[in-house]
């Protein structure tokens, strides 16, 4: 059985720890605050064995050293970004396989938020930890990227089962909602959707995972490639559409 443990850490980051409880091993999906994360797993009572890196910032990869150093584990990190990333191990690409116990996660490309940022599926957990690639009604902002290698980076996660649950390293969704609100006006899903975030954040209940069946209705960014949003954003194809929404995001 897998157990992904959630907390907060800095100002709107999620840590996760990923648990193996055959194995007892245990994976630190990035790495934003190494004394919580030390400390997070201290008290669930579990040994950080790996840390499985999504891309380079420092709120993800930041408490690499401090964290290996404490626990011996292993780092696994994209392998075009190895090079900015601390203690890495085993560089990993797109279609690569990582183990937890006896568990697969899948190795996605999905860089445009950095050029090598990866996402890690584990198929048979109905699980995807995404990192900023995308969030709940948002995706990360292109620093490094295309809009055609971000699209290209979204159409894989889009591909990915309905079902699977999106575990974003952030807490952006009532922002992000102001936006598709803006950019998605008559999408009663997604009107509906808003309505219940308000509510969750009004009790400070985190807004994350996301089923990703409902992020395809509702997220304006992965439906940059449906007609309504193509005629609303003047978006010749998918990718025009895609780069005009993320460049009105960015000023919004």
């Amino acid at each position: 059985m897998l157990e992904v443990h959630q907390f907060p850490c800095l100002s709107d980051n999620y840590g996760y720890l990923l648990h193996d409880h055959d194995s007892e091993e245990t994976v630190c999906i990035d790495t934003p605050d190494a004394d919580e994360y030390l400390k997070q797993a201290a008290h669930k009572g579990w040994q950080i064995t790996q840390i499985w890196n999504t891309h380079w910032h420092p709120d993800h990869a930041g408490g690499n050293e401090a964290i290996k150093h404490a626990t011996s584990c292993k780092v696994t990190a994209p392998e075009s970004e190895a090079a900015k990333i601390a203690g890495v191990d085993r560089t990993v690409r797109n279609g690569d396989v990582v183990m937890i116990g006896d568990r697969r996660a899948c190795v996605i490309d999905v860089g445009g938020h950095t050029l090598g940022h990866i996402a890690y599926h584990l198929p048979g957990a109905r699980l995807a930890f995404v990192g900023d690639s995308v969030f709940a009604l948002g995706c990360g902002r292109m620093f490094e990227g295309t809009p055609e290698q971000f699209w290209a980076s979204l159409k894989r996660i889009k591909a990915l089962p309905p079902e699977t649950m999106l575990y974003c390293a952030h807490e952006y969704t009532a922002a992000n909602a102001r936006f598709a609100l803006h950019a998605d006006p008559e999408n009663q899903e997604l009107a509906a959707y808003v309505q219940e975030i308000t509510k969750r954040r009004e009790h400070k209940i985190p807004t994350v995972p996301t089923k990703l069946e409902r992020e395809l209705a509702t997220n304006p960014f992965l439906r940059a490639d449906t007609p309504d949003m193509r005629a609303r954003w003047g978006g010749g194809d998918a990718v025009a559409t895609f780069a005009a929404l993320r460049k009105a995001k960015d000023a919004f």
